[in-house]
């Protein structure tokens, strides 16, 4: 969030570095953002026997080949890519900063060797925060003990110092005086887990280890994770242990880093005004920019169609709180016919005679006005994606289409084991063939996967909602969707041939077909209502009414 690389981008500056190294070519970081780069440069590297991508060890391996067990070049690339001057802090490390420097955060644990968290607590107060890592590392339990607060620990070290844990050989084990300190804390404070992959065994080995002492995190473990991304194997044994131990512990799921820190500060009372303000930086007020009169010019179609979007759903309550898996099995069970969100309130579309048929324990199911936050969607993103899943499932009632929605947004894909696929016609006289297998592709082989599967490809369109200038507008944006979504970094060549000449004149054309598949005979002059479910009252079924022309726009005369 705060601009610097992540492991994958090094890993893939290393895999560069080294394909150039051997081949005496010259390709930049920007050029490794092609996926057809990508794939030419992890061939060749596996060719040569390293290992697959995405294997635990691709780190180690690149880092070893290329800089050995010289601590100083190691210590000179990472200060280059982690260097303050690449730095630009974002609303939640912000937060976390003023968190910090006003005590409402006492203690803070870090595998990261960058000093963002430091930048933090000295731009939103003026001072300063010093770390403890692997040099010096013997006074960290005692700051602890003595409540030295705030308290910021780098469990792998510091990149400007001699000393960090950066190989796999080096993250075996875990410095004992800072896994005191983090004992030490375990035992006096609540954790909230945000950022962190959980791959890291002997970091995941001290936590297990803090849930052995007499008075393991009194205020709960929370491990937070993006929604609907994997959760690995080895938080589900940490969370389990804890709850056998008496814990209150969950998996959290957040939209991003901001969404969450952001959400937490704007909870908390008694909020110093000058840090708040250093903080948010940016304030509402109100503005009147009027339109510019049409011009002259070329005009240009853009691919938004008008709609209007309902206004209310069902709050459900229920005895206890739901997780997120519970409202998802939910709906995988009945099979679409429920769509849930969560925020403060459980929010549902759906029969309510199903919902009360799923949990026995509901209290109520009542009215729920959502026009307020549809004005706000920016910052109700779970709402957002409430209302595009809604919209995709309403469009595909009937037709050969599949939905999905993750974190990444919704989109409607072409079924290839749909019956009947004349709908489709007017797609596939532009792009001919809807779906297929991508042939000699197969997935790679790791842990959670271990038999190699057919890669498939479809036609598809992501569908979005955005308000401009007080209007909501459904976009869409044709795509094409790979099977298993783990493959589509393996497919960056096919991808990238059947896309290369998709402009223009042709884009425009597939917007047409995909137009005449969703609106099928509709006169294209009046409203086209759609709902993703047959009958029910207004809170039981969401009704969207789209105008079927898109919109368009012209240059303004000069």
């Amino acid at each position: 969030m705060a601009g610097l690389p992540t492991a994958w981008d090094i890993i893939w500056d290393l895999k560069r570095r080294q394909y150039c190294r051997e081949e005496n070519q010259e390709i930049s970081r920007q050029d490794v953002q092609l996926g057809a780069i990508r794939t030419r440069i992890q061939s060749y590297l596996e060719s040569k026997g390293f290992p697959p991508e995405g294997d635990p060890t691709e780190y180690t391996r690149y880092f070893e080949n290329i800089f050995g067990e010289d601590k100083e070049r190691q210590r000179q690339y990472l200060r280059g890519i982690l260097s303050e001057d690449k730095v630009t802090l974002s609303v939640g490390n912000r937060v976390l900063g003023a968190l910090l420097a006003t005590g409402r955060t006492r203690a803070v644990f870090t595998t990261n060797f960058d000093s963002v968290v430091e930048r933090a607590v000295a731009e939103v107060s003026g001072k300063s925060l010093s770390a403890y890592h692997l040099e010096g590392a013997a006074s960290a339990n005692s700051a602890v003990s003595n409540e030295e607060f705030p308290f910021y620990c780098k469990l792998h070290g510091d990149f400007r110092y001699d000393s960090i844990k950066n190989l796999r050989s080096d993250l075996a084990s875990q410095n004992d005086d800072l896994s005191k300190a983090l004992l030490n804390a375990a035992n006096r404070f609540g954790l909230i887990v945000s950022g962190y992959s959980g791959r890291d065994a002997s970091v995941m080995s001290l936590l297990h280890s803090a849930l052995a002492t007499p008075n393991q995190f009194p205020h709960g473990l929370y491990w937070t994770g993006m929604k609907n991304a994997p959760v690995l194997a080895a938080i589900d044994r940490l969370l389990e242990e804890a709850a056998r131990v008496g814990l209150k512990a969950s998996f959290v799921e957040v939209d991003t880093f901001d969404a969450l820190m952001l959400r937490l500060w704007r909870n908390m009372d008694g909020k110093e005004p000058e840090i708040n303000a250093r903080v948010q930086k940016t304030h509402r007020a109100s503005v009147n920019i009027p339109l510019p009169a049409p011009g002259r010019g070329q005009i240009v179609r853009m691919n938004a169609l008008p709609i209007s979007l309902p206004k209310e759903c069902q709050a459900v309550e229920f005895k206890g709180p739901k997780e997120w898996s519970d409202l998802r099995s939910a709906a995988s069970e009945n099979e679409g016919r429920l769509m849930f969100t969560k925020s403060d309130t459980t929010l549902c579309w759906g029969e309510e005679a199903l919902i009360r048929a799923h949990f026995p324990d509901v209290v109520s199911v009542s009215p729920h006005d959502i026009s307020s936050q549809i004005a706000d969607m920016s910052n109700h993103l779970y709402l957002k994606q409430f209302l595009e899943e809604a919209v995709c499932r309403a469009l595909a009632r009937g037709r050969p289409l599949l939905t999905r929605t993750n974190k990444s947004g919704s989109s409607l894909i072409a079924d290839a084991h749909s019956a009947n696929q004349s709908a489709l016609a007017p797609l596939q006289s532009v792009v001919g063939r809807t779906t297929g297998q991508i042939a000699g592709l197969f997935t790679l082989v790791d842990e959670g996967n271990p038999q190699p599967e057919k890669v498939f490809w479809a036609e598809s369109v992501r569908v979005s909602i955005q308000t401009l200038d007080g209007r909501n507008w459904l976009l869409l944006d044709p795509e094409i969707w790979i099977w298993p979504t783990r493959a589509r970094p393996l497919a960056a060549g096919f991808l990238d041939k059947r896309r290369g000449d998709r402009f223009n004149k042709l884009y425009n054309d597939i917007l047409d077909g995909w137009l005449s598949v969703l609106l099928g005979d509709h006169d294209r002059k009046t409203a086209f209502t759609v709902a993703p479910y047959e009958g029910g009252t207004n809170l039981e079924t969401p009704v969207f009414s789209l105008q079927p022309r898109t919109a368009y726009t012209r240059r303004l005369a000069s």
